[in-house]
């Protein structure tokens, strides 16, 4: 069996800087790490963790990477993969890459050696920056991300499909003058949204120059937008935010400026998160099935880990659905 100090000896550096390497510790040069990573690859070197539980042949714990913690849609993803995963007999073990591309090899080299299996969302639901950090060693499913390599299997959203849903909805309501507020610009799920309310809008109404306001998926966005909203000469009557965080705050704003908001205003979010259905009004929002979302993945993952091949052409694609409340009541 190959050991630390054979990939040490082989990469030329000290079994401690190896070890380092390997644990996903950040006191080692990039370069140092690559060199000791590919050494380890072509060693088919098992961590001293992993070897011991080979012989029960497994952990049963499952490793889930999100770019954030915080939030419902987060915990939502949470609750869905620990309703799979603690019904197989199996935990959970939970890393955070802050939404940062640099610290996602970080946070999945952390995992092996420790999991059976890893349920990953890369950040900017983007699978670009992380391909090179997964191993074929470790059975993985994509959450929110499209396979890069065409091998890996994954779950995610018709974000597209259901931000027409949502335009359409608007558009029908009567409003005209609808404003996106988007979710990061670096941020795939918030690029297909935007797109597909421009392309409604376009078809629609012939507006090829919508009204679109910057956002980052937080709460503070909301308030701002409904501020600069109200504050401005541009008419609008209808605001559909990027997601229901955005859109509660949105709300909020509006009514304390005095907006009957549903009426005067049409609000519409996305994901619908617990919160939507707790505001008032409650908020019209895009159902993107966040628990389904993580429970596929799971159960994904455990099929993976029974010994089935699978790949990307085993992706799921959760079609949306319209949750139509008070937000978007319209004044008829």
């Amino acid at each position: 069996m190959v050991t630390i100090r054979d990939v040490a000896k082989a990469a030329g550096v000290s079994v401690a800087t190896a070890s380092r390497a390997l644990n996903g510790l950040s006191n080692v040069t990039r370069e140092t790490r690559e060199k000791i990573e590919g050494v380890a690859a072509e060693l088919n070197y098992v961590p001293h963790s992993g070897a011991r539980n080979l012989t029960r042949r497994t952990t049963d714990t499952i490793g889930v990477i999100l770019p954030d913690l915080f939030g419902e849609f987060f915990s939502e993803i949470i609750r869905g993969i620990d309703l799979v995963v603690h019904g197989a007999g199996k935990s959970l073990l939970l890393g955070n890459m802050h939404g940062s591309a640099d610290e996602t090899g970080q946070a999945i080299r952390s995992m092996r050696g420790r999991v059976d299996g890893l349920l990953v969302m890369p950040p900017n639901s983007s699978a670009d920056s992380i391909g090179g950090a997964l191993t074929q060693h470790i059975p993985t499913v994509l959450l929110n991300a499209r396979a890069v390599d065409g091998a890996t299997p994954f779950v995610t959203v018709d974000n597209y499909g259901g931000a027409r849903l949502v335009t359409e909805h608007l558009i029908d309501r009567g409003a005209r003058k609808i404003v996106h507020l988007a979710g990061p610009a670096s941020n795939h799920d918030a690029s297909e949204r935007l797109r597909g309310y421009r392309d409604v809008l376009s078809e629609r109404l012939g507006d090829k120059h919508p009204i679109i306001l910057p956002g980052n998926f937080r709460e503070d966005d909301g308030r701002a937008a409904a501020r600069l909203l109200l504050t401005g000469e541009q008419a609008f009557d209808a605001v559909f935010a990027a997601n229901d965080l955005m859109a509660v705050d949105v709300m909020s704003e509006m009514r304390e400026a005095g907006v009957d908001v549903g009426r005067e205003v049409l609000v519409a979010g996305f994901d619908d998160i617990p919160l939507a259905r707790y505001v008032t009004p409650q908020l019209t929002t895009v159902h993107s099935d966040i628990t389904r979302l993580g429970s596929a993945a799971a159960l994904m993952l455990l099929r993976m880990l029974k010994g089935e091949t699978l790949g990307a052409e085993h992706g799921l694609t959760i079609p949306p659905t319209l949750a139509i409340r008070g937000s978007t009541a319209g004044s008829g």
